[in-house]
């Protein structure tokens, strides 16, 4: 039995591989790889696949020097800036997306962190959406104290979202504005008050294949249920604005990793899949099951009726999407 068909039947048995074992699949066949990733996802989640969507609430002007980000009001890239969206954008917005059968909504803002008006603002909104609609909410909104988060999901909030972008060894080169620690302690502040958490990272910023294991072993220690797994899309303007594309291939072994590193969460594909040309296709057959769907912050995402289309002829079945 190979190395990779080992591991995999222990993963299917419940043992939690070691960096150890990660590193080891760095090397080994990618098509076999893959192949047992998608088993081992099968086995954790049938054929379930979970969309969301997000809304960029709050846009531009930010005080983070994050190399990848458009919206740093450190680079001159041209995205839009403005302010907090109200209750009533927020609630419209969301009722569109519900309309098109997608199950979960994400209210993103940009900045460091929120005000508590700010907190005030989007807990009004948060009130609506639980009354109007059957949508799942997550929040993206920076680093949130275990009070702001009380208040939120009282108001109805039932996941936070915080990406640690890369691994604690490379962060100072991508960020210096805030920490990687930063970032932990907001998720275990949203754990505290009692929410799901989703965090991941954006592939391509420089960082190595270690770098991308250390931090999903980091996300399994954190007990994250949702991964998203982002490729750089290189921003004109930004200081990565030259880095070079990640490859298909590159990203299916990381994809495939992250499966067995964390069997139980949902891999989600978010940002930049227009740069794998296929809009995420094989790394869909490597473990992933989970997507961000229709357009992200500031740039263009994957269509939710093309997306349905994508999955639905892999084998999967979008819980609560009908296209």
């Amino acid at each position: 039995m190979s190395f990779i068909q080992d591991l995999k039947e222990k993963v299917l048995g419940g043992y939690e591989i070691s960096r150890e074992d990660a590193i080891k699949l760095l090397s080994e066949d990618l098509d076999e790889l893959t192949k047992a990733a998608d088993e081992i996802r099968e086995k954790f989640h049938g054929d379930d696949f979970d969309f969301c969507s997000i809304v960029n609430a709050r846009s531009g002007r930010c005080s983070e020097n994050c190399k990848y980000c458009a919206q740093s009001s450190y680079y001159h890239t041209g995205a839009p800036e403005y302010k907090l969206l109200s209750a009533d954008e927020i609630v419209a917005d969301a009722k569109k997306k519900e309309a098109a059968g997608i199950p979960r909504y994400s209210i993103v803002t940009s900045g460091r962190t929120l005000s508590n008006r700010d907190v005030e603002q989007i807990s009004e909104a948060l009130r609506r959406l639980k009354k109007e609609t059957k949508l799942s909410i997550c929040l993206s909104a920076g680093l949130l104290n275990k009070e702001q988060f009380d208040k939120l999901k009282e108001a109805g909030l039932t996941r936070f979202h915080n990406n640690l972008e890369t691994y604690r060894r490379h962060f100072p080169d991508v960020c210096t504005t805030h920490t990687y620690d930063d970032k932990i302690g907001a998720l275990q502040n949203a754990l505290a008050a009692g929410l799901e958490i989703c965090s991941g990272g954006i592939m391509g910023l420089g960082e190595t294949m270690e770098d991308r294991i250390d931090m999903c072993l980091d996300l399994r220690k954190l007990g994250v249920k949702s991964t998203p797994v982002n490729v750089l899309n290189a921003i004109p303007g930004t200081p990565y604005e030259n880095l070079p594309k990640l490859t298909n291939d590159e990203f299916c072994r990381i994809v495939a990793i992250y499966r067995f590193i964390n069997p139980k969460a949902f891999i989600r594909l978010a940002g930049g899949r227009g740069v794998l040309g296929d809009d995420g296709k094989r790394a869909f057959k490597s473990g992933a099951n989970a997507a961000i769907t229709d357009d992200m912050l500031t740039t263009a995402g994957v269509n939710s009726c093309k997306d349905f289309e994508l999955v639905k002829g892999l084998g999967f079945k979008p819980h609560g999407f009908i296209g």
